[in-house]
């Protein structure tokens, strides 16, 4: 199928090649200039494990266009992926969906499948197609696909997906939809292809992303409990784990969620739930659960120091909201790096992947190591805050040994207990004892 992909995004840019990988033309169509120029030259914009070698693998199946007069009158099909960023009450921001929708409009000459992957709030798809149908000679066929992908494993999320839901009410987008994801619906993909209405469709969006949201922030604090209590959270969400009914993913304590799904899609649907007269108190206590979260590393240290770290310097290992991206929104080493600042601290910064986005963020306010040993050397004390494998495999010792008062604050947990306490730090870590 020829296939348009609207965005080039972390959304937009993995379905495109992953699409292109199981056999379709696709068309990635975007405004930003140096993306374009980017992609045609066989580079990622984004940083996502392996997807620049499957772009090279199948560069005769990608176009990269800023012209969208050419790509959308050419596809079989147009796939919405760009951003819906919150407004600041915490609504879902629909104007880049809406702005793709009515270049759509303009340029259609014959019937068109419109496939919104956007995450958007519930009603939406619904009223998208009765916007496009309005004065128009032809029609426009609105699927809602919401996305299910998470940043670091986003490839194989999109090739080997937990299941691929569908929101349709027509009988001819029906068999669109089922011929553009047939593929990937029998060996060696095999993934539950669920059909539904679109409202139920845009909602397992918001409803699986937030109960993912809703576990970590119950796990966060019950660790919090924990530290008070004296029980160790690892020992409690080991125990957790071996009932089927909870399973094991998602109880790391740490300092809370970020990214660009979480965060946003939780806001969303407070927002929504408030605007039709059904709040969702789940969900709110989330919201304020992580914000809280996200900062306890700081409030723990400024405590430790007496209210006076002015002069401290401080180093923070990790900056994305996960390992294995470079992605900083909503990440807690922003918030964290701001406290720090404002307090008069000297901040120092490691991360395997993200340093350059954090140096576009915060230019000279803080120094750039491209080693942990280098990032510590007479540092006062060291935040820890993604779990990445360079971090978790760096020796313990060295932090005894490099820095000049060893206090480390782990907000992902990444050290055992007693191997700490051989290495004679001062050590805090979330939902556990203090050594």
């Amino acid at each position: 199928m020829k296939v348009a992909v609207a965005g080039t995004g972390y959304v937009g840019l993995v379905t495109a090649v992953c699409l292109a990988e199981i056999g379709h033309q696709v068309t990635c169509v975007d405004v930003d200039k140096n993306k374009i120029e980017c992609l045609k030259k066989g580079k990622s914009p984004i940083y996502e494990a392996d997807l620049e070698e499957l772009m090279h693998k199948n560069k005769e199946h990608l176009t990269y266009t800023l012209d969208y007069h050419e790509a959308y009158p050419k596809a079989d099909v147009i796939i919405v992926g760009v951003g819906t960023p919150e407004r600041s009450d915490g609504s879902a921001n629909l104007d880049y969906v809406y702005t793709v929708c009515k270049q759509i409009k303009e340029v259609s000459k014959d019937d068109k499948v419109v496939v919104i992957k956007s995450t958007v709030p519930i009603g939406t798809n619904d009223d998208i197609e009765e916007w496009l149908n309005q004065d128009s000679p032809i029609h426009f066929y609105v699927a809602s696909n919401p996305e299910f992908l998470a940043q670091g494993t986003a490839v194989h999320d999109t090739l080997y997906p937990s299941r691929i839901v569908v929101g349709i009410e027509d009988d001819y987008s029906k068999k669109v939809m089922a011929d553009l994801y047939h593929p990937l619906t029998i060996e060696p993909y095999c993934a539950p292809y669920l059909v539904m209405d679109r409202k139920s469709a845009e909602m397992v969006k918001y409803a699986s992303n937030d109960f993912l949201a809703l576990k970590i922030s119950y796990i966060n604090e019950i660790a919090n409990f924990c530290e008070k209590i004296g029980a160790d959270i690892t020992e409690v969400t080991k125990g957790m784990s071996y009932d089927s009914r909870i399973g094991s993913k998602f109880l790391n304590a740490g300092i809370g969620y970020g990214g660009s799904c979480f965060p946003k899609d939780t806001k969303a649907l407070h927002w929504l739930s408030k605007s039709i007269d059904c709040e969702l108190k789940t969900i709110k206590a989330c919201i304020e659960v992580n914000k809280n979260q996200k900062i306890k590393l700081f409030l723990e240290a400024y405590s430790d120091f007496k209210e006076n770290i002015r002069g401290k310097i401080v180093t923070m290992l990790g900056l994305s909201f996960k390992p294995n991206t470079d992605d900083l929104r909503e990440a807690p080493s922003i918030d964290n790096v701001e406290l720090l600042l404002e307090h008069g601290a000297i901040v120092r910064v490691y991360d395997p992947i993200a340093i350059e986005n954090f140096k576009n963020k915060f230019q000279d306010r803080v120094e750039y190591y491209s080693s942990i040993d280098e990032a510590i050397i007479n540092a006062d004390l060291v935040f820890i805050m993604t779990e990445a494998k360079e971090i978790k495999e760096y020796p313990i010792s060295n932090y005894k040994t490099l820095m000049k008062t060893p206090y480390i604050y782990d907000g992902r947990n990444c050290y055992d207990l007693k191997e700490v306490e051989k290495a004679k730090i001062h050590y805090y870590s979330i939902g556990r004892r203090k050594i």
